[in-house]
């Protein structure tokens, strides 16, 4: 009995590694990453929920996030991103009071929208729309700083992990991602048996 839980509990760990290749992968063209990241939420939940999935269901899902939106939201995101960097060189090639607080806040700003952009994945269903769900996981992100402190200390571990060895950043994706169904749930009531 102790056997079967340990190989149950490490094979949602082996998915959750897989998933993050498959994540690295579909999200080489930089604008699929939510997209990407919603597919690999929706087979991590399957996997947990017991049921069947594999690469087609994946893929099935992905093309579905992509249809919802996932494109123009991958744009916002490298947006967003580029605008943060561009407010990081001209703090450090201008030598402008308040600089400093600027560069720090444009770095919160990066981590908000990429803590949001996590939180919209794991929050999203086929048929969902991401119009829709990133001003909704904008307010989460807000609202619920230590489930947003758990999300950048995943960001974290994927950083460290690309630092020590980069190969080992993709599989790392799926346990971020993992971690970050992990911090929405726990703010998801739990309903009550009628």
């Amino acid at each position: 009995m102790r056997r079967d839980r340990f190989l149950a509990r490490f094979g949602v760990f082996a998915e959750c590694l897989l998933t993050g290749v498959w994540i690295a992968v579909a999200a080489l063209p930089l604008v699929t990453l939510p997209a990407a990241l919603a597919a690999g939420a929706g087979h991590l939940r399957r996997t947990v929920d017991g049921e069947a999935t594999g690469l087609r269901g994946y893929a099935a899902e992905l093309r579905a996030a992509l249809r919802g939106g996932g494109w123009a939201a991958g744009l916002a995101y490298w947006a967003v991103l580029a605008l943060v960097w561009a407010d990081l060189a001209l703090v450090r090639a201008l030598p402008v009071p308040g600089g400093r607080p600027a560069g720090a806040l444009a770095i919160l700003a990066a981590l908000w929208a990429t803590v949001t952009v996590l939180r919209a994945s794991t929050a999203w269903r086929p048929g969902g729309r991401w119009r829709t769900l990133l001003p909704a996981a904008a307010r989460r992100s807000l609202r619920d700083p230590a489930g947003s402190l758990l999300v950048v200390c995943g960001l974290a571990v994927v950083a460290a992990s690309a630092w020590f060895s980069a190969p080992l950043a993709l599989p790392a994706l799926g346990l971020l991602l993992a971690g970050t169904l992990a911090a929405e749930q726990r703010t998801t009531p739990v309903l009550a048996d009628a």
